[in-house]
């Protein structure tokens, strides 16, 4: 009897990305109520669980709701039509806020009492902390308020974008038999911090800036009874529209979609629990939400502001212990860095390597005298960036060319300030292609040499940001390989002008090649595994959504290949069916820094290939945006990243939590094998009190091989 291939195409093998992404969060939220980890660090936790949650708003959800609005039916590879998704989100989102404020008032508020950091409210004040109260708002807030009556000479005002803002039920009192009644809004300024110190000889004490307005509300609206208030915020559609084709300047019409963005349409309305439904029902009506899109919170209106609270307390006692992150030396008998990268390739793993050898390399480069041009993409970077200060200065003496991304979500603005000032040094900028996002992280510098012109590079998983280099996960390669600097080269010629290249061997890049060579990588796994030959996949990303991706890692699990998938967020591979998925494994791995870096490891019949890159698998990413992967040439950078990295990672059996079937994570089993959190160990590491080579791997259910045994991990491999 002829057996027919079960199809790969069933909706039963795709997770929903949103609610993929909802569960991703959780994690987050699960990290904030653990005991384990500091108090001060949970509360950091929960703020970032409800930045997140915005952005979730003002891009995924408002892209839904204008697929409802055009009128969509047809089902994403999970077979959720968006009206289906949309349903289910809305569940899934109001019992997400539900969870973030039980863990804010039953959890950390009582835990930050207990250690004598208290968040008042206006009835539990002292006379000492009443006379700082109404002394910063007579000094501080009320020349900066602007109280609104709404009637017919006065509209209701343009409320921005995530701006706090005041709303009052309001009635004349020399009118109140007519019983008509009024709606005030007031703004909270955003230049005042949204937590205000009060005095406190026994610790900490704070109080919210919006209780602060409302005690002051009787004083702005005198001659009427106040019947409700409470503080509300509006999030609105964030996403850009861009006609680039059309447009003379991609700069000049991101800046234009940028000034759009503060008025785009309203996707959630956050309003405290106490406001009445008059309120409520006002609200609703003049930005146009229906009820799912309403969230009643008991407690602050906006819990990312939470953040200023771990910034303000002064608890180190009450923080991760600081850590120091190893810097990187020159070897013996160099005398620069260039002479290092002639020797041999550099691999960083920060924030455990310091970032700071990745800006003493262009810090370098814009001094020497001997380097005669810089080329560097940018995609996000720090205020007061060290990195654009070194272009700055080498745009006065070299050839200087800067690649800035100007549609990077969230950073527009910022970018555009710094193309502006780069270009104002003499820089030669570009804004990449129209398009196309450059997310790919570059550096090549062309240095005249005593044997003619060398190349050196810098190829990265993370952005040019040594701020965020202290809390993200990413890696680094400094070479001098000749035909990995030719191929970075002729990445740059692509960017500057759109002159493409038949391949950009050694590397891989999007949209030219990357997502056919990752299909084929993983289908040649699977060909090694009917062959009988060695034949395993590790991938560390932040994301798996793409679905020619996720089928051919299925035709992979199909074929016997035992694949490990580390992803941080958003996954739609649907794990552990039988006769489909059951040789995969997905984990999720939250904790202390935020991981960020991109690992793909292919067993390969035995010549292992590791590569790292910019990329997740995302169809964004394959066919979207210009993005570089590159492959690990040296053997013992190989050798570190397989037994020190991502054996880590697949050993941890604290922070990871097993990806089940039909989606939800659960907490490994441990059994008898010691706890093992994988960024304390690469922190142990990287401060000399452990052996990158001596990580005990438990095995755990389902148990299978980890990354195959080496003559140099033999220890890591018990």
């Amino acid at each position: 009897m002829l057996v027919r291939p079960r199809s790969l195409a069933s909706p039963e093998y795709f997770l929903n990305r949103s609610l993929s992404w909802l569960q991703f969060n959780g994690r987050v939220l699960e990290e904030a109520c653990n005991e384990a980890n500091p108090l001060l660090e949970r509360v950091k936790f929960l703020a970032i669980t409800a930045s997140n949650l915005d952005e979730f708003f003002e891009i995924r959800i408002a892209g839904l709701l204008q697929h409802l609005e055009e009128g969509q039916v047809d089902p994403g590879p999970d077979g959720l039509t968006p009206m289906d998704e949309q349903q289910q989100v809305a569940e899934v989102t109001h019992e997400f806020v539900r969870q973030q404020y039980r863990c804010w008032n039953e959890y950390l508020l009582p835990a930050l009492r207990a250690q004598g950091i208290r968040v008042h409210s206006l009835g539990d004040l002292n006379d000492q902390q009443r006379e700082v109260v109404d002394d910063y708002c007579r000094n501080e807030l009320d020349a900066l308020l602007t109280p609104v009556t709404v009637d017919p000479a006065h509209p209701f005002p343009r409320v921005l974008h995530k701006a706090l803002c005041q709303a009052l039920l309001l009635r004349r009192r020399r009118r109140s038999a007519t019983g008509v009644t009024y709606m005030g809004v007031v703004t909270v300024p955003r230049s005042l911090p949204r937590l205000v110190h009060l005095p406190d000889a026994k610790g900490d004490s704070f109080i919210a800036l919006a209780d602060l307005v409302a005690l002051h509300a009787g004083r702005m609206y005198r001659g009427y009874e106040i019947l409700s208030e409470g503080a509300f915020r509006i999030t609105r559609n964030s996403n850009l529209y861009l006609q680039e084709e059309e447009s003379r300047s991609v700069l000049e019409s991101v800046r234009t979609e940028l000034h759009n963005r503060r008025k785009g349409d309203a996707v959630r309305l956050e309003i405290e629990s106490d406001a009445s439904t008059e309120i409520v029902q006002r609200l609703q009506t003049v930005f146009e939400l229906q009820d799912w899109q309403v969230y009643r919170t008991p407690g602050p209106v906006n819990l990312s502001r939470l953040m200023h609270l771990y910034s303000a307390a002064n608890r180190p006692d009450l923080k991760f212990k600081p850590f120091q992150a190893k810097e990187w030396s020159l070897p013996k008998g160099t005398r620069d860095i260039w002479g290092a990268l002639r020797q041999r390739d550099v691999l960083l793993h920060h924030p455990f390597d310091s970032y700071n050898s990745v800006v003493s390399f262009i810090e370098q480069a814009a001094k020497d005298p001997a380097v005669l041009s810089i080329k560097q993409t940018i995609y996000r970077t720090n205020e007061n960036s060290p990195i654009v200060e070194a272009l700055v200065e080498a745009a006065a003496s070299k050839e200087v060319t800067v690649v800035v991304e100007v549609k990077a979500r969230f950073d527009e603005a910022s970018n555009i300030k710094w193309a502006r000032e780069l270009e104002d040094a003499g820089v030669q900028v570009f804004h990449g292609l129209v398009g196309l996002k450059t997310h790919c992280k570059l550096t090549l510098v062309a240095r005249k040499e005593e044997d003619g012109i060398r190349r050196y590079a810098h190829l990265g998983t993370g952005n040019y940001n040594p701020s965020t280099a202290a809390f993200y996960t990413d890696l680094s390669l400094l070479t001098s390989n000749s035909e990995m600097t030719a191929a970075v080269h002729n990445v740059f010629n692509f960017l500057t002008a759109y002159s493409e290249q038949p391949n950009y061997n050694p590397l891989l890049v999007a949209p030219v090649d990357l997502a056919e060579r990752v299909a084929n990588l993983i289908a040649r796994e699977a060909d090694h595994a009917r062959a009988r030959k060695p034949a395993r996949i590790v991938a560390k990303v932040n994301a798996l959504l793409d679905k020619n991706v996720v089928q051919e890692l299925y035709r992979a699990s199909q074929a016997g290949v035992q694949v490990d998938l580390i992803v941080r967020g958003i996954c739609s591979l649907n794990p552990g069916i039988r006769g489909i998925s059951d040789n995969i494994r997905v984990r999720s791995i939250v904790g202390r820094f935020l991981e960020h870096s991109r690992i793909y490891y292919f067993q390969n019949g035995g010549d292992e290939e590791i590569y790292l890159g910019s990329a997740d698998w995302m169809p964004r990413n394959l066919h979207e945006r210009v993005e570089v992967v590159f492959p690990l040439r040296d053997p013992l950078l190989r050798d570190r990243v397989k037994n020190e990295m991502l054996a880590a990672y697949l050993a941890d059996n604290i922070k990871a939590r097993f990806l089940q079937r039909g989606g939800g994570y659960k907490i490994p089993a441990r059994g008898k094998a010691a706890p093992f959190l994988a960024q304390d160990f690469l922190i142990d590491v990287a401060e000399g009190r452990r052996d990158s080579m001596s990580i005990p791997v438990a095995p755990e259910k389902p148990a299978r091989p980890r990354v195959p045994r080496t003559r140099t991990s033999s220890k890591s491999s018990r």
